[in-house]
């Protein structure tokens, strides 16, 4: 985050392989993900804009970008979090996504939070 940002939103990340929704033969592995987003600043801020970097185990790049996330833009006050689900498909079994969001304070001052690399893998078996 920047240092001069003026609210600290912090961002953690669960993800799970959905077999059910893959295709391994036909390279298709669909990953759902569920982004907890908190607002642990002084300031009341509205998510505008997402931006998403996808990036499977060959290098392959996808590029997410738009309004809000899942159809929403939240306004999250001091203490106040918003938790969401979505999902991506890979045609890899293991991959990567990062990326940010664009806010706005309630003074209009826009500002971004990262959102940290987080892995997408299909759970394997050792033996």
């Amino acid at each position: 985050m920047a240092e001069n940002a003026p609210t600290d939103i912090r961002i953690t990340v669960e993800t799970r392989y959905i077999p059910e929704q893959s295709s391994p033969e036909q390279a298709h592995y669909a990953f759902a993900y569920q982004i907890t987003i908190e607002n642990h600043g002084p300031q009341t801020a509205q998510l505008l804009n997402r931006h998403w970097i996808i990036t499977d185990a060959e290098g392959h790049i996808q590029e997410a970008k738009g309004p809000g996330v899942v159809g929403e833009q939240p306004t999250l006050q001091p203490g106040q979090r918003f938790r969401y689900s979505s999902g991506s498909v890979l045609s890899t079994a293991v991959g990567s996504m990062h990326g940010s969001y664009e806010w706005i304070t309630a003074d209009g001052e826009i500002f971004e939070s990262p959102i940290p690399a987080f892995r997408l893998a299909v759970a394997t078996v050792f033996h």
